[in-house]
């Protein structure tokens, strides 16, 4: 925005100055001239500045290092653009998704169901960024009941990949496939989900540990959604609330009864 606006009045300038000026400005910045694309030296150098923002993409992958790092709090603002920061999948990993699912439409095939089973459970624990590809070569393959029961073992995956997988889902359009496994994850105890949420949003991924609130708070009873803040009252409260004030405002204060009988308030 701001270099197409130094442009434009740059060209406006040029039209009344004399010829003179017009030589003496092009004669002083070059390397201005090659970002502002114009012959006219005072404008050119704001337009340079731009330049800097590579500072910015090394910022924006800070969050994948602090998965690994435990870094909490620093992950703020770059937390929202994590889930983006997927890197796509390799050929290798493409050939390896492409080899089991041909090897399942084998074992159907040769009716060894005990074989195709045990291979859902094993690629249950492939990473999240895998699961879309599974999804369309399974149903292309006329395997769509063999990606339901992938979806059903992987609904028991630790919390922080579970929701992950779910992620995964939701930014290729399959969002009701990932509803269903957070709905089938939240089964687990409550101070499980609160510490899960606890530690996502100490890793950046506040957007999917909402989502995973969102859904336990739906399921489960107000007094369950209460005791999810057990675990750290002062950061996880205000998380359970917004959860709960989706769901509805009867809910909200079904809520915040129960945070005042266990005096989490």
């Amino acid at each position: 925005g701001g270099a197409l606006g130094t442009t434009t009045g740059g060209a406006s300038s040029a039209s009344v100055a004399p010829p003179p000026a017009k030589q003496r400005s092009k004669r002083r910045p070059r390397g201005g001239a090659r970002f502002a694309g114009a012959t006219e030296a005072e404008e050119a150098p704001p337009v340079v500045v731009p330049k800097a923002p590579p500072a910015v993409g090394r910022k924006g992958r800070a969050p994948r290092g602090a998965r690994y790092a435990g870094v909490a709090e620093r992950a703020g603002t770059a937390a929202p653009t994590q889930p983006q920061a997927r890197q796509p999948l390799d050929d290798e990993a493409r050939r390896e998704v492409a080899d089991t699912v041909q090897r399942l439409v084998r074992l159907r095939r040769e009716g060894h169901s005990g074989e195709a089973h045990a291979l859902l459970v094993e690629i249950a624990q492939w990473p999240a960024a895998r699961f879309p590809l599974l999804a369309a070569d399974l149903h292309r393959a006329g395997l769509g009941a063999d990606w339901a029961t992938l979806l059903w073992e992987a609904g028991s995956l630790p919390a922080d990949r579970l929701v992950a997988v779910a992620d995964a889902l939701n930014a290729v359009g399959r969002a009701s496939d990932g509803e269903q496994m957070l709905r089938q994850g939240v089964s687990r105890p409550t101070e499980e989900i609160g510490e899960a949420v606890l530690a996502l949003t100490a890793e950046g991924r506040e957007r999917e540990a909402r989502a995973l609130l969102d859904v336990y708070v739906r399921m489960r009873t107000p007094e369950e959604a209460a005791r999810t803040a057990e675990a750290h009252p002062r950061r996880l409260k205000p998380l359970v609330l917004a959860a709960a004030r989706g769901v509805s405002e009867e809910r909200y204060r079904e809520v915040v009864h129960a945070l005042r009988v266990q005096g989490l308030t």
